[in-house]
């Protein structure tokens, strides 16, 4: 099938999106901070990293997997699809989603990254109102509203993350889109890769290792956000840190935005090249 002209004009978004990518080379600042964690995770025993990395991932896998049986999950889904049906009445499952357009697709993506967005900034509000202590549960929360954001990107471009090959791709998809900027444009090459040397449509053959030294500079970026916090949360305005409550939901936001838009141009990518194959 060949592609409309909207459809090269989306891909056209996607190679300067790309290129803004390749334009990011990070700051002095996070540049030490890279170099720091490289330099600690160097002075590990091989074997440990492999652990810890190994540990990191296998969560993830469980985090994904266990969200998937929460209802509200598939009530999420099922306003998908029905949403999907309003376009096209044949539409049954998720698969036959990919029969839309890419600006219907679009459509119904961005219904679901608007909310996780709110999602986060919510969240990043509340961490600003109450300090340090909240550092490690704003931390997981970040982690179930980014990986949920990704779910229903991927849902809504037709891809069902109940499976194997699916869950691996979004969690690889969740590792790319977390990553520090200066290293998303490789990340995005490696996903290609990924997608070029497809074996199964169910299955996951390819590497399936997620996490690595340069993901937890990711994590480990949101103590600065935490510390900025601690520093403004004496400036009350009302009675509200209101100060630390910007910079919380802020920081979270901008962050939920970063990785919602790496999911939709990525499934845009998806779709595209296979519908010209």
């Amino acid at each position: 099938m060949n592609w409309s002209e909207r459809d090269e004009e989306v891909y056209n978004e996607i190679r300067l999106w790309k290129q803004s990518l390749n334009e990011v080379s990070g700051n002095d600042l996070t540049n030490v901070y890279s170099k720091w964690i490289e330099r600690s995770f160097s002075l590990l025993p091989e074997e440990l990293k492999t652990e810890i990395f190994s540990h990191i991932d296998t969560s993830l896998f469980h985090i994904h997997s266990t969200m998937q049986g929460f209802q509200l999950q598939q009530d999420a889904r099922e306003n998908i699809l029905r949403t999907a049906k309003a376009f096209d009445d044949s539409i049954i499952q998720i698969e036959d989603i990919r029969k839309l357009s890419i600006d219907q697709l679009n459509y119904m993506s961005l219904q679901q990254s608007g909310r996780h967005r709110l999602y986060s900034f919510v969240q990043g509000g509340i961490a600003g109102s109450v300090g340090t202590a909240a550092f490690l549960s704003d931390l997981l929360a970040l982690l179930l509203i980014n990986i949920r954001a990704i779910q229903f990107t991927a849902a809504a471009y037709g891809r069902d993350v109940h499976t194997p090959y699916e869950m691996t791709i979004a969690l690889k998809l969740f590792h790319a889109a977390t990553l520090p900027r200066k290293f998303q444009a490789e990340a995005w090459d490696e996903l290609e890769n990924t997608l070029n040397n497809v074996q199964s449509d169910y299955f996951f053959n390819g590497n399936d290792q997620l996490t690595n030294e340069r993901w937890l500079e990711g994590p480990g970026l949101q103590l600065f956000k935490t510390l900025a916090i601690r520093m403004f949360k004496n400036k009350r305005a009302g009675g509200y840190p209101v100060i630390s409550m910007a910079i919380g939901a802020t920081a979270n936001y901008q962050l939920t935005r970063n990785v919602t838009e790496y999911a939709e141009r990525f499934y845009q990518y998806r779709y595209l090249i296979e519908k010209n194959s």
